[in-house]
């Protein structure tokens, strides 16, 4: 027995040892990869607060961008945190087709957009910090991407938040509002974060930051209203409560890190690869993706005798739509900023 147990673990180690010399070997297989630059050998605008090593240099191959998802840079834990939240979110979309029924319950739909969303903003999220480093346009490009994939999460949650964990009395008064405020206020989170990306360069910092927190900031107050009201009313025989709070705490825990580089202020230098507060945002974020996913799940199951009540089958259409027309509207903030961004750097080719 003993002996089967050494042999186990040895071969766990042996594994292990594999998987760390996937690096060495990609390196290996692609002598031509340059390696990373300091802060000062890439354009401003490409540069984070605090991070001064680990920038890939611009104007690669696209080849060369997918492979160094496996290079050691400052954007590697950003690139996998949210890979791996896509990849467990495709798990969790398989599990939860098994229970639920989303090509003939429209009840469900609302959750899938829930889950399709989710698996959006990651994957939006993966290709702006795997990809944006390419050149300025692209770095203007997938970031845009990533904020329509915020925009359109921020529809999926306030969706689910209106059509499970509502209550009674707050849907007869919101019912008429609700959905249409929160479509507007994603694409105005989208135009938000897009028009502070296109004048971080020009100007000072705290306009970016206001430019994109303020607008996501009144987005998830409002999408998230019927959770607070549900946890404001918590009462003992409502467990999936705990699951909306969990949330709500790692939500207002990754904001806190979104806005402030609290580490890499800290430890200014040394949280080059790892230890970035953008990575914790990441992670937290992902956490709390999983806990509105589980909550609205159990809210879908547990309260199916309500919101048949609440919500005709055809509102769900409804909200579907909605949805639709965030994603149009998001595409066409995105189009118009990507052309005054493409003016910009026309002028500024024509200047040198």
């Amino acid at each position: 027995m003993a002996t089967m147990v050494m042999e186990s673990i040895g071969r766990v180690f042996i594994s292990l040892q594999q998987i760390r010399q996937v690096p060495r070997l990609l390196t290996e297989a692609a002598p031509s990869m340059p390696g990373t630059v300091t802060d000062s050998e890439v354009p401003a605008y490409f540069r984070e607060r605090y991070i001064s090593t680990g920038y890939r240099p611009l104007e690669q191959s696209w080849r060369y961008y997918f492979l160094s998802t496996f290079q050691r840079h400052n954007e590697t834990i950003n690139v996998w945190t949210h890979l791996l939240a896509f990849l467990l979110l495709l798990v969790k979309l398989r599990q939860l087709a098994d229970t639920a029924d989303f090509v003939n319950d429209p009840h469900s739909w609302p959750l899938l957009i829930l889950v399709i969303s989710s698996l959006t903003y990651s994957a939006f999220s993966v290709a702006a910090h795997l990809l944006g480093g390419k050149s300025e346009l692209c770095h203007y490009l997938f970031y845009f991407l990533d904020y329509v994939g915020v925009a359109q999460y921020q529809y999926g949650s306030a969706v689910v938040h209106f059509y499970y964990a509502v209550d009674e009395a707050m849907h007869r008064n919101i019912q008429g509002i609700f959905m249409p405020a929160a479509t507007i206020l994603s694409c105005l989170s989208c135009l938000g974060c897009c028009y502070g990306k296109y004048c971080s360069h020009t100007s000072p910092r705290w306009v970016r930051k206001v430019c994109q927190v303020v607008p996501s900031a009144l987005a998830y107050m409002w999408d998230s209203s019927p959770v607070a009201r549900r946890i404001f009313l918590w009462s003992s025989d409502d467990p999936t409560v705990v699951y909306h709070l969990g949330q709500v705490a790692f939500f207002l825990s990754c904001a806190l890190f979104f806005t402030f580089p609290l580490l890499e202020r800290c430890l200014p230098g040394r949280c080059d690869f790892v230890g970035q507060s953008h990575q914790v945002f990441h992670v937290l974020l992902s956490c709390c993706t999983f806990c509105q996913i589980h909550a609205c799940y159990l809210d879908y199951v547990n309260r199916r005798r309500l919101y048949l009540r609440l919500h005709d089958s055809g509102d769900a259409a409804l909200f579907v739509g909605l949805y639709v027309l965030v994603l149009v509207g998001c595409a066409l903030i995105t189009a118009f900023m990507l052309r005054k961004v493409k003016k910009v750097l026309d002028f500024k080719m024509k200047s040198k």
